[in-house]
């Protein structure tokens, strides 16, 4: 049986942009499993699975069912333990502590980068809900909540110094190679690039530069997936 994984889609169900299932799809890929992704709209999340799912990434491995895309790859190393995604309980606490600063610091600079554009590439079903949940999240309209991505580039800078600093040392922020640690930062830029189709860094920022090799993973995996614009 083919593993599959539910993953957010936009108007265009080829449109795939969420972090967190980037995550998800970065950490299966050098697993070397066949990996059915299916397309699911916010509005579908609820039948996924015969229903309880409240989000997305989830993983059905021939019936074994996993929400969240840190669970799923916590899960995927116990499964298929070649080629790890931590190697030991230090990166996992390592890659916790990337997940909630990328989760808390990070996405909040994303989210006034391109909330309305991503709203506007939803079917209309998901728009409404999306701006009503969002909009409840946030105090105030999308349009409002919007400023743009060069009124936010330089904080998003800023946010970004540990990354930066770590990648003065090593090429990935797992060390030698890559591992789920690169794969929560990269899922959460790749979000932007998805929906805006650019990382507003200096081509000669470290960050940047480890980004495209991020991109270059498991045959280009990332770099070669539909883009917003």
């Amino acid at each position: 049986m083919t593993i599959s994984l539910y993953d957010l889609c936009g108007a265009d169900r080829s449109l795939r942009f969420s972090p967190y299932c980037w995550r998800a799809r970065m950490a299966l890929a050098p697993k070397g499993l066949a990996v059915e992704t299916v397309a699911t709209a916010f509005t579908e999340i609820a039948a996924v699975e015969d229903g309880g799912c409240k989000s997305v990434p989830v993983l059905n491995d021939n019936g074994h069912i996993v929400r969240d895309s840190f669970d799923i790859a916590v899960y995927l190393d116990e499964a298929y333990p070649e080629k790890p995604l931590f190697g030991d309980d230090g990166v996992v606490a390592a890659a916790r502590l990337i997940e909630s600063w990328s989760n808390t610091t990070v996405h909040p600079i994303l989210s006034r980068m391109m909330i309305k554009d991503i709203h506007d590439l939803l079917v209309p079903a998901d728009q409404g809900y999306f701006r009503e949940s969002r909009e409840k999240r946030f105090g105030k309209t999308l349009e409002e909540a919007q400023t743009g991505l060069e009124a936010n580039a330089e904080a998003l800078a800023r946010a970004l110094t540990p990354a930066r600093h770590a990648l003065g040392h090593f090429d990935w922020l797992g060390g030698a190679g890559p591992l789920y640690t690169d794969y929560i930062l990269f899922g959460s830029l790749n979000w932007l690039v998805a929906i805006t189709g650019r990382l507003p860094l200096p081509e000669d920022d470290a960050v940047a530069a480890w980004f495209e090799r991020c991109l270059d993973l498991h045959d280009g995996l990332a770099r070669q997936a539909k883009r917003a614009t």
